[in-house]
């Protein structure tokens, strides 16, 4: 047995894991991880060993120690001289064979020391970790891919998408019930209308109290006069949930009980009222509607401990109890920051949910209310960016999210626009369509991030069986570029650019902060 066998043995043998479970948590079949761990055959590149060795519990040391056994390997054959090609390829060169492993040091130094490789890596970009996770496969359902409307004519998005938010688009309570004894429903009408002919799913958000029913409260952001505190009889409130229930009975699929619970502009009431008002809103919207989904007041700013802390009353007076999902505004620091800085505020959110004693389904809903006034992002970080808000919403499974709103659809006044109305999709709509086609029928098995998933710590994956049983993985970077080896029985490489390239199982390909697709053959994956 090698020097890398016997150490890979040991580890193995030291984590307790079955040749089976450590397949399944490295995508490599139990033959070639038995073959491995006997010195029969080598693992192909460095960055497969220090995966598996990762799976098995590792240490820094252990790694450095694998790293020189493998170059100690590598040099050692190149002084016997080069092995006989592998049937169906050209004869490897000592040239190419340094280049290779070149390629693979490189990989080795981005996935331990934490640095961006390539242009555009930003200082605090590395420093985005995240744990992998995998599960029973679940179907990936097309109503994540959602968008807010910014528009109140009924003109549904012309690139695909799986459900929509209406908010900003003349929608709020002030704009249906101008007056006590009147209701204007024509805006919400052309929009239901639009969404039924698209086949989207719907979700209305309460919002922005008309002045009459709060005369004293504070006015809110909008230009309609509505103000930003409970109405001061709630029996207003249980008026308008009734009329819009029943008019609506069937056609909206859901309801947001409040619209940012937690910034001023917005809501300015006290959190015992807000309860109150979502309890009343679920009892009704109920009875008019049982197959309603109900997502209790989005809480934004969570960034904030003072906005967490809000969250974490709403739960303890009981407020998620009437909900069937918790709203949540989940969104980067800046624009300009990589969407996977979702995640540590999903850690956040998660370890402040956790403290309550609540785990409710989530449902990111937006973003802040300065949003407008960042700076534009140039065409190929939208495309990027675009992409991965909703690959972050899919890597956000394992903290119990389902489903992502982009803000906004219909406006070109953001810093990533999808389409404004009246104008063609963007490349990063385009883009948003690709990667649901790439999706069709999937179901998400699991998703990684850096060293905990064996890969460079920049890079991401998620992974998901199609209708055939063939192993899908998406694979991007936070930052920079970065190598990484296919899995067995890789067959082919994809980009949003639609160009395909044939792939063999263990070939080096180039990741970058576009997000591309690696097929397998069916059946090819562990277990």
């Amino acid at each position: 047995m090698d020097e890398i066998a016997k150490l890979l043995s040991e580890l193995k043998h030291r984590s307790g894991l079955s040749y089976a479970e450590l397949g399944k948590r490295t995508y490599v079949s139990s033959s070639s991880l038995h073959r491995y761990c006997t010195g029969r055959s080598a693992p192909p590149n460095y960055q497969l060993l220090v995966g598996i060795a990762q799976e098995c519990g590792a240490t820094d040391e252990e790694l450095s120690e694998l790293l020189l056994r493998w170059r100690r390997r590598e040099n050692g054959a190149r002084s016997a001289g080069e092995p006989p090609a592998a049937p169906g390829r050209a004869p490897d060169h000592p040239r190419r064979r340094l280049v290779a492993l070149a390629v693979v040091l490189l990989v080795v130094f981005v996935a331990t020391s934490g640095t961006p490789a390539g242009p555009g890596a930003g200082t605090g970009a590395a420093e985005i970790t995240a744990p992998s996770w995998q599960a029973q496969p679940v179907p990936v359902a097309p109503e994540l891919f959602g968008v807010t409307m910014n528009s109140a004519t009924g003109t549904m998005p012309a690139f695909r998408v799986g459900s929509v938010r209406f908010w900003d688009s003349q929608t709020r309570w002030a704009n249906l019930q101008p007056a006590r004894d009147r209701f204007d429903w024509a805006t919400l009408d052309r929009l239901v209308d639009g969404a039924e002919k698209a086949g989207l799913p719907t979700l209305f958000v309460l919002g922005g109290t008309p002045g009459w029913a709060a005369p004293d409260s504070p006015k809110g952001a909008y230009t309609d006069g509505s103000r930003t505190g409970a109405p001061e009889n709630l029996a207003d409130w249980d008026r308008f949930v009734q009329a819009l229930a029943s008019r609506y009975r069937g056609r909206l699929h859901a309801y947001e009980l409040w619209v940012q619970a937690t910034h001023h502009m917005y809501y300015s009431g006290s959190v015992e009222r807000l309860v109150e008002m979502t309890g009343r809103a679920a009892k009704i919207v109920r009875s008019n509607d049982p197959d309603a989904t109900l997502v209790c007041p989005s809480m934004g700013q969570l960034w904030q401990p003072q906005a967490r802390e809000i969250l974490r009353r709403f739960a303890e007076l009981g407020g998620y109890q009437h909900c069937d999902a918790a709203g949540v505004k989940l969104y980067q620091r800046d624009a300009a920051d990589p969407p996977e800085t979702l995640v540590p505020l999903l850690r956040e959110l998660d370890a402040t949910m956790h403290a309550a004693g609540v785990h409710p389904p989530l449902w990111n809903t937006g973003t802040v209310y300065d949003i407008p006034l960042r700076e534009p992002l140039p065409p190929a970080r939208s495309t990027d960016y675009a992409m991965r808000f909703y690959l972050a919403g899919l890597y956000g499974r394992e903290f119990n999210l389902r489903r992502m709103y982009f803000y906004n659809w219909g406006s070109s006044k953001l810093p990533l626009v999808l389409q404004a109305e009246g104008s063609p999709p963007t490349g990063a709509a385009l883009a948003v369509e690709t990667l649901q086609r790439w999706l069709t029928g999937s179901r998400l098995r699991g998703c990684g991030q850096g060293l905990a998933a064996g890969l460079p710590a920049t890079v991401w994956q998620c992974a998901f069986l199609d209708e055939s049983d063939r192993l899908r993985v998406i694979r991007w970077t936070h930052a920079g570029t970065a190598f990484t080896a296919t899995g067995p029985g890789a067959e082919s490489h994809s980009r949003i650019n639609g160009t395909t390239t044939a792939v063999r199982p263990g070939e080096l390909v180039q990741v970058t902060e576009t997000p591309s697709l690696i097929t397998h053959a069916p059946h090819a994956w562990p277990g």
